[in-house]
This record gives C-alpha cells, structure tokens and sequence, in this order.
C-alpha cells in the first residue's frame, strides 16, 4: 500500500488518472499515444497495470495483451497481478471483444478482493458485461456496489459512470421512473462538461427517449 500511495503522488500517477478521464471523455487516440510516455516515467508494477488498463480501454489490445503477458511473467506470485491486475486487463478486452461471459469469467477471480484492493474497478467491468448481455437486474447490483462506496471510487471516472450504468441498467428492465433518476444523478454530475462529450451525448439521447 505505501508504494501504491507514493506512486499515485508522482506525476506518472497523475498522468495515469489524467488519462482514465480523457477515456471517459471519447479521446482514446490520445490516450494511446501517451500511455507509452506514463510507462516511461514509471515502470513499476502499478503503472505497468495501470498502462496496460489503459490500452485495453483504448482499444489497443495488441500493446494491452502484450503488456499483461510482461507483467504476468514479471510478478508471477504477486496478489495485486493475479487477483486484480491481469483480470481485469482480460476482462476489458473480453469486452471489446463483444464477449460478456468472458469477461465475466476473468473477473471471478477479482470478487474475493475487490473491497480489500478498495477501486471497485472490477466491479464496474463486470456491471458493464451484464450490461451487453442485457441482464438489467445483475447490471444494477454491480454498479449499485460502485456508488455505494463513492468515498472510495471518490472521482474516478468508473465512479461517475456507475450512474449511468445503473440508469441504463434500469431502462433495461422497465423502471422508467428510476431509471430516469439515474440519468439525471449522471447529467447533473456532469452538467458543467462539455456539451460534446460522446458519453454525455448518449446519455442526454437515452434519457430522451425515456420521457
């Protein structure tokens, strides 16, 4: 933990969370480009991961898989790699992917520990493939568990994405009237970003269609 917390404080760590925002905002090209510059400053295991996240999130499966292979030899007993890292890694490309039961599966291993690892990243993928295979009811839960602990997930992007899963999650199953809580919870969150997002766009577009 205390190399977690000095890491966070270098400014690899801020440029890693820097890069998580530019995801949520539809930048991937730009976070492809500059995940290889965070891995350049820092090499260590959690920025390794954190990288590796990063391009499976960008789509950049080639570099995403290759970098969890590197990791995966590098740190073969370690708890953090085989329990959080690597699953996640392989569920994300599992979803880009369009293969929810994959991901699902990698992420099994994460259940134990997510609480104890205290990101609820995991958590957040595994709402997502529900998602994509439209079970609304186990959406829900999962994304329900992300805003539950805000107080851990504090402003990270999955955070306030987690709002708009469950609004979609609700829509899914036919509460309209949560669901349409939901996506206002999300647009007032985000009411000061920029109009153009293409997650805010689709969020305005699906709340629409609720009314």
């Amino acid at each position: 933990m205390a190399e977690q917390r000095e890491e966070k404080e270098t400014p690899a760590g801020y440029k890693a969370i820097s890069l998580f925002f530019e995801l949520s905002f539809g930048k991937p090209v730009e976070v492809r480009q500059q995940a290889a510059a965070t891995l350049a400053i820092s090499k260590n295991r959690d920025m390794q991961c954190t990288a590796a996240s990063l391009l499976a999130l960008a789509g950049d499966e080639a570099r995403a898989q290759a970098l969890a292979d590197k990791i995966a030899k590098q740190f073969p007993e370690d708890t953090n790699v085989r329990f959080d890292c690597l699953p996640m890694v392989a569920a994300q490309l599992a979803l880009n992917r369009k293969d929810p039961a994959g991901a699902i599966g990698s992420l099994q291993a994460t259940a134990p520990f997510e609480a104890g690892f205290g990101h609820f990243y995991p958590t957040w993928l595994r709402g997502q493939a529900y998602l994509m295979q439209r079970d609304g009811n186990l959406a829900a839960a999962e994304f329900q568990k992300v805003i539950d602990h805000r107080g851990v997930v504090a402003n990270s992007f999955w955070g306030a994405l987690a709002r708009l899963g469950l609004a979609r999650a609700y829509a899914l199953q036919g509460y309209t009237a949560k669901a349409g809580a939901a996506y206002q919870d999300f647009l007032t969150l985000w009411k000061d970003a920029e109009p153009d997002i293409p997650v805010l766009k689709e969020a305005k577009a699906e709340y629409l269609k609720l009314q």
